[in-house]
């Protein structure tokens, strides 16, 4: 009887639960779950492993009925392909409200009714949105006032505006875009090919590792040939003061202005009682300087 008494008077244990929230369906009331107390079945607290949250895309459009997954997923590709075809054949349109105004939206057809918030500019008001092709309502909103352009087409209620949006009227943008396009082409490929130019400034013709052989007794004229003396001086270069009298008895230091193509070039005198003259000529400003050098040989 003491068993019995003890049995009968243990208090019940309600069980502890927690609550998981996710996404999906299974188990239950509204996505809830019962997970069982740790310990049980031989389990212990896990926290090597973080749960990952359960990412679902929600398109912009509203969706009602039931959470089946097969229609769900049906009803967002067909939006998905509408949305893309529909994208295909958007044109910009510009709208502009210069009736004043602090807060100015536009609504239309085009947006199943709902404002689109205008950005203001130099005192109007103005926004482009990608409407379909064909004939659209629309009105603005201004400071939570509902008003229409009147210097703008009207409706037969003269209660909206009225734009037809026609895609030929569009076809010189196209035009222009792809004249724009033609022409970043030609360019980029001009500035390839005078690149490619710039860089390969090596001769035509073909190389080698091999150091070609030539006859000493073949002289040839001409700056694109082979020759077996030193090449002919430019007559610019025959005035040298090296080679002149000097014209200034008095101060022989004091030599005339050279010519500018003289500076920075290494003159030699013919070789006389066994010495060889070599002189440079270099300026500084407008001051000229002649080193002399004299070498015996």
């Amino acid at each position: 009887m003491g068993n019995a008494n003890t049995n009968n008077s243990k208090q019940r244990i309600e069980r502890p639960y927690s609550i998981d929230v996710y996404n999906g369906g299974g188990g239950g009331l509204d996505g809830r779950r019962e997970s069982p107390r740790p310990g049980e079945d031989g389990k212990t607290f896990d926290f090597s492993t973080k749960r990952r949250p359960v990412l679902c895309y929600q398109n912009s459009c509203d969706y009602s009925g039931e959470d089946n997954g097969d229609d769900y997923k049906n009803y967002l590709d067909t939006s998905s392909q509408g949305i893309n075809a529909l994208n295909d054949q958007m044109l910009p349109t510009v709208f502009k409200w210069d009736g004043g105004g602090k807060d100015v939206y536009i609504t239309g057809t085009f947006s199943d009714w709902k404002p689109v918030r205008m950005v203001q500019s130099q005192g109007d008001f103005v926004t482009i949105i990608d409407i379909p092709e064909g004939v659209h309502k629309y009105k603005f909103l201004v400071d939570g006032i509902e008003k229409i352009d009147k210097s703008a087409k009207l409706d037969d209620h003269q209660s909206n505006n009225v734009l037809n949006v026609d895609k030929s009227d569009f076809e010189v943008f196209e035009a222009l875009a792809m004249d724009l396009a033609s022409n970043n082409n030609n360019s980029n490929a001009t500035n390839a090919n005078s690149t490619s130019n710039a860089l390969s400034g090596s001769p035509p013709g073909s190389y080698s590792q091999t150091i070609p052989t030539f006859s000493h007794d073949s002289t040839t004229s001409g700056s694109g040939g082979n020759q077996s003396g030193p090449p002919i001086l430019p007559p610019h270069l025959l005035q040298v003061i090296l080679n002149n009298p000097s014209v200034n008895f008095g101060e022989p230091t004091l030599l005339p202005q050279p010519n500018h193509v003289m500076l920075n070039h290494l003159y030699a005198l013919s070789i006389k009682d066994g010495v060889m003259v070599l002189s440079a000529i270099h300026r500084y400003r407008k001051k000229y300087v002649t080193t002399m050098l004299y070498k015996p040989i």
